[in-house]
């Protein structure tokens, strides 16, 4: 097993992809409405209120920022992390990945508000709802983020666990009963930083060489 010191890859900060969509989302409206209205745009931009499909950037950068603080916070002694992290050939981005003594984890982290619901049916097996909405989409987006995961690990390391979480800020789930769906753990943050401290088999010294060898197929985004 390789060694080295114990170093992570250099990372932009959590939420950055998203954050520069909301800049750049944010940054043509303003421009559209000071080419549209020059002389009351200021007043237009003051009183008007931004589209969701803006503000979604902003909320989804602020999730993961405070996602990446509570788990580095709570776990950063055992754990190594990367965080927003590019997909090749894709515009895609991974939230954050985590290296722990038991394995590597890929975490989507939702800040969402609402009641979440796993269903299950024969026709459809197990779906994601949350405030009474079908997300199952972001089941399917965290498959594939697994799975390109394990790829490359199946090359770095192939003894080495690949799992799946989803980690929610705010959203309503019960509090006496943990919810999975397609054997994903849904979380909220102090319960997904329990799943990192769990014992395993991968040492401090093998921590740090995947944490690099991961950053290097995985770059900042």
């Amino acid at each position: 097993m390789p060694g080295g010191p114990e170093e992570q890859p250099e990372s932009a900060g959590p939420g950055a992809g998203a954050r520069r969509q909301y800049d750049k989302r944010r940054a043509n409206r303003e421009a559209r409405i000071q080419a549209m209205y020059p002389r009351t745009a200021r007043l237009r931009l003051a009183l008007g209120a931004a589209p969701q499909h803006e503000t979604s950037w902003k909320q989804g950068a602020e999730g993961e920022e405070l996602v990446a603080e509570s788990l580095e916070r709570r776990c950063g002694n055992l754990c190594q992390f990367l965080h927003d992290r590019r997909i090749p050939d894709s515009r895609a981005n991974i939230d954050h990945i985590a290296i722990s003594p038991s394995g590597v984890w890929v975490i989507d982290a939702k800040n969402i508000k609402g009641k979440i619901k796993v269903q299950t049916t024969r026709k459809h097996g197990e779906r994601l709802f949350i405030s009474g909405r079908n997300r199952t989409n972001l089941v399917d987006g965290l498959d594939r983020q697994v799975g390109l995961i394990r790829q490359a690990m199946a090359e770095i390391d192939p003894d080495v666990p690949v799992r799946g979480a989803f980690c929610f800020i705010d959203t309503d789930m019960p509090v006496f009963r943990q919810l999975s769906v397609r054997g994903y753990p849904l979380r909220w943050r102090k319960g997904m930083a329990k799943l990192l401290e769990h014992d395993g088999p991968v040492l401090p010294e093998h921590i740090a060489w995947l944490t690099r060898e991961l950053g290097a197929r995985f770059p900042a985004y």
